[in-house]
C-alpha cells in the first residue's frame, strides 16, 4: 500500500483491492477509484500541469489563469496564477460508471496532491 497525506489531501493505492484500488480525498471528502478511472484521471492532471508550465513564464504576477481539460469520462480545471492554483476534477457518469463525483483541492493542498498523484503514477 501507498499512502500520502497532508494538510487539506490524502491519496492512497493499494493493489490488493481489486474494484477500487486508489483512494483521494481532500478536506472532510474521499472518494474511491477504479483502476481504469485512476489511468484516465492522472494523463489529465499531468496535462493541466504541462499547460500550467508552458504558460506561467508568460503571466505577470498579477494576472490569473483558468485552465479546463475534458477528456471523458473527467473533466478537470486549474485556477489560479503563475506561482499557486486550486484544482477542480468532476468524474462524470456515463456507460462505463453509474457514479459521478466532484472533488476541489485550494491552495496549496492542490500542488501536494498533484505531485502526490505524479509520485505514485511514476512508481506504480
Amino acid at each position: 500500500m501507498i499512502q500520502h497525506e497532508g494538510p487539506g489531501w490524502r491519496l492512497a493505492r493499494d493493489t490488493s483491492r481489486k474494484i477500487f484500488p486508489v483512494i483521494i480525498g481532500g478536506d472532510g471528502w474521499a472518494f474511491e477509484l477504479a483502476e481504469h478511472e485512476w489511468t484516465s484521471l492522472v494523463p489529465l492532471i499531468n496535462d493541466l500541469m504541462e499547460q500550467h508550465k508552458q504558460l506561467e513564464n508568460q503571466l505577470m504576477k498579477e494576472e490569473k489563469i483558468c485552465l479546463e481539460i475534458e477528456r471523458q469520462p473527467w473533466w478537470g480545471c486549474l485556477d489560479g496564477d503563475r506561482d499557486s492554483w486550486s484544482l477542480r476534477i468532476i468524474l462524470e457518469s456515463n456507460g462505463d460508471s453509474l457514479r459521478g463525483f466532484e472533488g476541489y483541492w485550494p491552495i496549496p493542498a492542490a500542488q501536494a496532491i498533484t505531485f502526490a498523484m505524479r509520485t505514485v503514477w511514476d512508481c506504480c
